[in-house]
């Protein structure tokens, strides 16, 4: 009925390290090459393509054959490759067909053929390539053949050049090749040395020197073929007229530094492009004044009198113009600017006044500051998905209104059935909301909460605001800012609820903010509570960082999400967990030292729980200790919070698989375990974990339920947590009804107390109802958008441990069923989710499953709530340990993890629910039929752009068994499994000894003498059962 799949369909972000950048006029089609080898084009939303040089080297060059579809790359090694986008079965693919090394000379060191220019001819048929060694060689095209007989040695040009001039030095490797716009018979050939010579290729001669004597960086035509442009290394430009009678040109018509008369940088590339209006405009990039700005990164546009310095805040790459290709057309007329630098792409509008951005639809700079969290939401409501559109268009008003210029091909892909948000929290205290509903991950709005606390960057604003005398005009483009004013500021948990619009935000300081969004701004007071999860304990002095002072009186706030209130944790550690419920108007937040449960409509704090062990020393000294002033140096301050953020996750992982694994074997392999310990073949002996492991105290989950907790007859409110410990406290919540909110506060009893016997962490808890199904959230039953759970049958509650997971019966708290993760597969938990797989026969029908991450990068997906394994999947690489810690898993079967820094990488897991690039791109190229490509069998889609994924496989023998069946068979097949049935999976081992004592499991709310019974019951089993190796 419904199957199961692994495969990595689209990647969303800025390419990591990016290198080169070519653009197809005809086709409208843009493509970007990287350092580890991949090459990605892009045209209209929704048209992508990715491909990956065997050779893991920089791609250091990118042309494409105007209209054909096909592109020349250029790497770092010397080799050439041709990638061509092809039909099959209805859709665009892109593959790699040839590739091709220029030969050396004989007797020649290799540098002397290292290609250095590549120019494609306007006809597409031909290659002209540039050389260290001053040569020029022809490649045909496609078939990458060597035309030799029009092989340029710089001996043949130095024959033309005046004695004079030659002074016994060589022309010097060559910097540009450009086709004559109106003769293709002629190429502009420019050397280091400066030395500029029309070559007709025709005749074999020089139609035209250009004597150049400044070291030249780079040539470009005027549409006309009238006039060349060239620019040097001395920050300067020169215009050359073509038109003179003479054959040698020893001046140019003009020279300028724009930016002197102080030594400047080189002006690295530079264009011309002509206008009806009649201003030409003059775009280079470099040049800066070397002393003062020499390591701003700028393009400069200058048009008549009108100049700017946009001023980016990475490296530039490279940048190309969109304008008029058409051959009558007498002009240029560029419609936008596209520069690429090392952290994201800009679009910028030349034909509205000003000169405003135009916004991407893709390629967004996810990492403009450094991602610390994500969040994904499905099903947002409309009404949701309009404000936050809204506010966020608030909030860029100075955006051009221009359509994207680079629009090439058409999606096929069908328009998304559900709109989904992904949320990212950042180190500078935002948190950006994403369209995730498509291939292209849009940005919608950004939600600051700097401006809630005081902090030093409270006296930037200054700096930035620029002079009108300023000299250079910069002018700041794009959002890349990886500098942090206070790291303290750095998310840590979103939680959303997208029926009420409520947000929780909580940070590295200790700050839990309480949001909820609103259409108009706003002038208000932002409540504050503090709360002392140490209560009182003694013995504990927080060494870390001071919290985040709130600022006073009124503040204003822009349409979006606002604060109401600030709940500050004391001491002020980083937020571990937090999770709301907007029905009971509560929110619940862990750090490392305790939990605590605030309801903000009464504004009241409601119960404030320590959880730390007397040796948690290391929970006091916080991720900032070190950290002695906040004014010293940005990258330091910010090398020493990463090295403590990856030293205290060693910490909280005490043992690593790989080590318990072998000590364990170690232990096994000396000496023999006791005879009544019966162990099968393929479990593994896990140590139990000792009591004062460091950071013990962590919570790592809290989560809401209306379930049985005080007995089997009532159910209400009740609040889980799960520590580092491996405990799990549950409490009874009493919440007052909607009409008595306002009346009195909700109120926390102390219902269970669990303590898993092997003290690995909890990483989630979920209750099950009689169904066996996970409970709806928060106002779904009510706004019938689901049914209503189960509340008839009992209720359970599954506990995912680093270790295994386990299914407990309430209200007894008695084992059910279980799977040893680690015993079994050898690896540890780190992420887990419930998800929903929708069948892909049958439109209604679902089952719920556990899907879980391993550090070992594996996803293993496990029925619910029998907890039997149907299929598991490579996914991540196990080095890949930022990648694992970021995967987040969506409800419907879908998963993002972060590939690199900018990039994330979306998954599915559910045949039904894919979302992947599906386009196709018109060529115009004729000969289709010799294409390589159409003779390769369609390869999977090689997720290994970054260097951080490994293709997909799997094991077609462990699919669902239940894929031929019927809804109700289905229904059968998930149902739990009874312990003592002899169908029970003989993979789920299920072992009641040990695992439940009267120390494990405390209950604060059954009666004494029911309390009794049960411990003689368990005694009783414990003299009967064998002891068990993991629990």
């Amino acid at each position: 009925m419904f199957s199961l799949l692994s495969v990595q369909t689209v990647e969303h972000g800025f390419p990591n390290q990016p290198s080169s950048l070519a653009f197809d006029p005809k086709l409208c089609i843009m493509a970007i090459g990287t350092k580890s080898g991949a090459v990605k084009i892009y045209g209209a939303p929704g048209v992508e393509f990715t491909g990956l040089h065997k050779e893991t080297a920089t791609v250091t060059q990118m042309h494409f054959l105007p209209g054909q579809g096909r592109l020349l790359s250029l790497l770092d090694d010397n080799t050439l490759h041709l990638w061509e986008i092809y039909l099959k079965d209805g859709y665009s693919h892109l593959e790699e067909t040839r590739s091709f090394v220029l030969p050396g000379r004989p007797g020649s060191p290799p540098s002397i053929t290292r290609v250095t220019v590549i120019s494609l001819q306007s006809a597409g048929d031909v290659a002209y390539l540039g050389t260290e060694g001053g040569g020029v060689y022809a490649l045909e095209l496609p078939t990458l053949a060597l035309l030799e007989d029009r092989t340029l040695y710089q001996d043949e040009v130095m024959q033309r050049v005046p004695e004079d001039y030659r002074c016994g030095k060589a022309l010097g490797p060559v910097e540009s090749l450009q086709e004559h716009p109106r003769d293709p018979t002629k190429i502009l050939i420019g050397y280091s040395r400066g030395l500029m010579v029309l070559w007709d290729k025709s005749t074999r001669s020089a139609s035209h020197l250009f004597l150049g004597n400044q070291q030249l960086e780079s040539l470009a035509w005027e549409r006309s073929g009238q006039t060349i442009v060239s620019s040097h290394s001395d920050g300067g430009y020169a215009i050359w007229s073509v038109a003179s009678g003479s054959a040698k040109t020893l001046q140019p018509a003009t020279s300028t530094i724009p930016y002197g008369p102080f030594p400047c940088k080189a002006i690295n590339k530079i264009v011309w492009q002509s206008c009806d209006s009649g201003g030409h405009f003059i775009i280079f990039s470099g040049g800066m004044p070397r002393a003062s700005y020499g390591d701003r990164h700028c393009v400069t546009i200058l048009q008549g009198q009108a100049l700017v310095t946009l001023d980016f805040t990475s490296r530039v790459i490279d940048f190309f113009t969109v304008y008029d290709t058409e051959v009558e057309a007498e002009s240029d007329n560029p419609a936008a600017l596209v520069v690429l630098v090392e952290e994201e792409l800009v679009a910028i509008d030349l034909r509205t006044p000003g000169w405003p951005t135009i916004p991407a639809p893709y390629l967004a700079p996810l990492h403009s500051s450094a991602i610390t969290c994500s969040y994904h939401i499905s099903n947002v409501p409309l009404k949701l998905w309009e404000r936050i559109i809204s506010a966020g268009e608030h909030q860029s008003p100075r955006l051009s209104t221009a359509n994207w210029p680079i629009n090439g091909g058409r999606s096929l892909a069908q328009e998304p059935t559900q709109r989904g948000l992904l949320l990212t929290g950042h180190e500078d205290g935002t948190v950006r909301f994403w369209d995730a509903s498509g291939v292209s991950l849009k940005p919608l709005y950004k939600l600051g909460t700097a401006s809630i606390f005081q902090t030093d960057c409270d006296h930037s604003d200054s700096l930035n605001q620029s002079c009108e005398e300023e000299w250079p005009p910069f002018r700041k483009v794009g959002c890349f800012d990886p500098y942090s004013d206070d790291p303290r500021l750095g998310i840590q948990k979103i939680a959303l609820c997208k029926y009420t619009a409520k947000m929780v935000v909580a940070g590295t300081a200790g700050q839990v903010l309480v949001m909820e969004l609103s259409d108009e701004k706003s002038e208000h007071v932002v409540s504050v509570a503090v709360v002392d999860l140490l209560q009182d304990r003694e013995g504990f002095t927080w060494k870390g960082h001071d919290r985040l002072p709130p600022k006073n009186g009124a503040l204003p706030f822009a349409p979006g999400f606002q604060p109401s209130l600030l709940v500050q944790c004391m001491p002020p550690a980083a937020l571990t967990a937090v999770t709301l419920h907007s029905e009971w108007n509560l929110v619940a937040f862990g750090t490392s030292h305790g939990f605590g449960l605030y309801d903000y409509h009464r504004r009241n704090p409601v119960l404030a729980r320590c959880t730390l062990h007397p040796n948690d020393s290391l929970a006091m000294e916080g991720p900032l200790s070190r950290v002695k002033s906040l004014k010293k140096s940005l990258r330091q301050s910010f090398r020493r919070i990463r090295k403590s953020r990856v030293s205290g996750k060693k910490r909280v992982n005490t043992s690593s698989p790989s080590s318990k694994v072998h000590e364990a074997n170690a232990q096994l392999a000396e000496q023999p375990g006791p005879h009544e310990v019966e162990m099968t073949p393929v479990q593994r002996r896990i140590e139990p974990r000792s009591a004062d492991d460091s950071l013990s105290g962590v919570v790592r989950c809290l989560y809401f339920a209306d379930t049985f907790l005080r007995d089997a007859a009532h159910h209400g409110p009740t609040m889980w947590a799960g520590t580092n410990s491996g405990s799990v406290f549950a409490y009874a919540l009493e919440v007052p009804s909607q009409e008595k909110f306002a009346e009195r506060s909700a109120e926390a009893v102390l219902g269970k107390e669990i303590q898993l016997m092997h003290r690995a962490p909890v990483v989630s808890i979920a209750v099950l109802d009689g169904r066996g199904n996970p409970l709806p959230e928060p106002y779904e039953v009510s706004r019938d958008l689901a049914k209503a759970p189960d509340m008839q049958g009992s209720h359970s509650v599954l506990i995912a441990s680093e270790e295994q997971f386990k299914v407990f019966t309430l209200p007894k708290v008695s084992a059910k069923t279980k799977f040893k993760l680690t015993a079994h597969e050898g690896c540890r938990v780190r992420k887990v989710g419930l998800v929903s797989f929708a069948s892909a026969a049958c439109e209604d029908y679902a089952e719920n499953g556990l899907a879980c991450l391993t550090n070992l990068g594996d996803i293993h997906i496990f029925t619910v709530p029998g907890l039997r394994p149907q299929v598991h999947y490579d996914c991540v690489r196990k080095e890949d340990i930022s990648g694992i810690a970021s995967c987040v898993f969506t409800k419907h079967g879908q998963g993002f993890y972060l590939i690199s820094p900018s990039e994330f990488e979306r998954f599915s897991l559910s045949t039904r629910n894919i979302t992947e690039p599906l386009c196709i791109l018109d060529t115009s190229r004729s000969h289709d039929a010799t294409c390589l490509g159409n003779s390769f069998a369609l390869t999977p889609k090689l997720n290994q752009a970054n260097g951080t994924h490994v293709v997909r496989s799997s094991d077609p023998n462990r699919s669902l068994s239940s894929i031929e069946r019927s809804p109700e068979e289905h229904q059968a097949s998930f149902s739990p499994t009874p312990v003592d049935s002899p169908n029970n999976s003989i993979d789920t081992p299920l072992d009641m000894t040990g695992d439940i004592t009267a120390e494990e499991v405390k209950d604060y709310l059954t009666p004494s003498e029911e309390t009794e019974r049960n411990r003689r019951n368990i005694n009783e089993d414990e003299a009967r059962s064998p002891g068990i190796l993991i629990k």
